[in-house]
């Protein structure tokens, strides 16, 4: 992002995670709740970061590995005559997707409590920084106004 800019940016979609990374803006007057809250935001980030990485990696691999083993039970290659690709139909697709849900819902349960663990952390620093802000805006009111 440009030196002058005062946003967070967001990049386009990582290639293994599908998550937009933000790189987030840090004020020049940061205070240390600020920089609590901007951090643990950063900190959110890398954990679905990791997550989704390791998730889409481990599906691409299982789901390959599953169509061909599909296709060597009936006998055919992983691409047909013509060079395209083969597939299966969505009934056999879908008790893959069935079966790699399954075996994985241990992790998705541990990851959204972890995630909820973390996004209620992240409520409350902002709570907390909405509130400083405004007790600091009334502050400096009371301050110019009695001038």
């Amino acid at each position: 992002p440009p030196a002058h800019s005062r946003n967070d940016w967001i990049g386009p979609p990582d290639k293994h995670s599908n998550l937009r990374p933000v790189i987030f803006y840090v004020p020049p007057k940061e205070s240390p709740l600020e920089r609590r809250l901007r951090e643990a935001r950063q900190e959110a980030q890398a954990c679905d970061q990791r997550f989704w990485a390791r998730h889409n990696r481990a599906f691409c691999q299982e789901k390959e590995e599953f169509i061909y083993s599909r296709l060597k039970a009936k006998g055919l290659e992983m691409r047909d005559e013509t060079g395209q690709k083969a597939t299966l139909n969505a009934e056999e697709m879908a008790d893959f997707y069935k079966d790699f849900l399954s075996k994985n819902f241990r992790k998705h349960m541990q990851y959204n409590r972890d995630w909820y663990k973390r996004n209620f952390t992240i409520t409350f620093l902002m709570g907390q920084v909405a509130l400083a802000r405004a007790l600091r805006w009334l502050r400096w009111k009371k301050k110019n106004v009695g001038n």
